[in-house]
């Protein structure tokens, strides 16, 4: 079926929500650098969750001024709703120095700033997640208004093929992932059996690498990942799902519910009337090269 939240014709921004364990898996920076790298796509605000989101925010804040902007970055929940210790790599922000310099919003909690800035224009605001749920669930939890004023909401979280396993951001945190599935938001899931298809290989690194400050930058993030797993590649999961809500016409998608299980395994129903629509299938290689097009544009300014 065609995708039920193309939501974007020429010509119109899509303005998003992004919220991110960025600097652990490389992949939200280079989700970040997809979204910085699209001139039809306006980043309202970023919300940092998982761990220290205080380093992540700054981190954040960091890479859009290399790209030229001024990001509204806001540190949020640091714990899971579930109370299941955080995981930490421990490379986190090592790539930069001086990243307290960097100025993140912290006269606001990231619920607050979820909920206000979806209320302040409702039914215009699309939500990005790809990281635990914790703060995104808090948001549903503080208005009941917030879940019905998203737009949508754009989710890298799951694993629905034949050899399902629970994946990490939503066994990190099962509490809010319930709390998020069963909210009645529209919502558009990526799933480890679409992301893991795609690989940005050497070349790509090195593409990304030579385009400038900024793509200098996310290549010492994947140096970090890389070097962290021991793989010369990188998995692009959370740009996979950010392209999702610009290029929809790349996937394909079936409508349904999604339950979670006590293990932390996505279930995923049919249904036509349900609120989420799962990727089943995309065109992995012009996703591949429209995500390495936008991260290098990103460098240099947009149309």
């Amino acid at each position: 079926m065609n995708h039920p939240l193309a939501a974007v014709p020429e010509g119109i921004t899509a303005d998003v929500l992004l919220d991110t364990d960025i600097g652990s898996d490389v992949d939200d920076a280079l989700a970040l650098g997809v979204l910085l790298g699209s001139p039809e796509a306006r980043i309202t605000g970023v919300t940092t969750v998982y761990g220290d989101t205080l380093l992540r925010a700054r981190l954040t804040h960091r890479l859009g001024a290399l790209a030229g902007r001024d990001l509204t970055v806001v540190p949020g929940a640091k714990d899971t709703l579930s109370g299941k210790d955080v995981w930490w790599a421990g490379h986190e922000g090592k790539a930069f120095t001086d990243l307290e310099r960097e100025p993140v919003r912290e006269d606001t909690a990231a619920d607050r700033f979820l909920v206000d800035s979806v209320l302040a224009r409702p039914g215009e605001i699309d939500v990005i997640g790809i990281a635990p749920l914790a703060n995104i669930a808090r948001a549903i939890r503080l208005d009941d208004r917030f879940a019905a004023g998203v737009r949508g909401l754009y989710l890298m979280g799951g694993s629905f093929g034949p050899d399902a396993r629970p994946e990490h951001n939503i066994v990190s945190d099962i509490t809010a992932a319930r709390v998020v599935f069963g909210s009645g938001i529209r919502t558009v899931v990526t799933g480890l059996e679409i992301t893991t298809r795609l690989r940005i290989e050497s070349a790509g690194i090195e593409t990304i690498r030579g385009a400038g400050a900024y793509g200098e930058a996310l290549a010492r993030e994947i140096d970090g990942w890389t070097g962290f797993t021991g793989e010369p590649w990188s998995v692009p999961h959370d740009p996979i799902t950010a392209l999702s809500l610009l290029r929809p016409d790349l996937y394909t998608t079936e409508r349904g519910t999604v339950e979670i299980t006590d293990d932390g395994l996505t279930v995923f129903t049919a249904d036509p009337n349900g609120n989420v629509d799962l990727e089943v299938d995309a065109d992995v290689e012009a996703i591949a090269e429209e995500i390495v097009a936008r991260i290098v544009r990103a460098s240099g300014p947009l149309d």
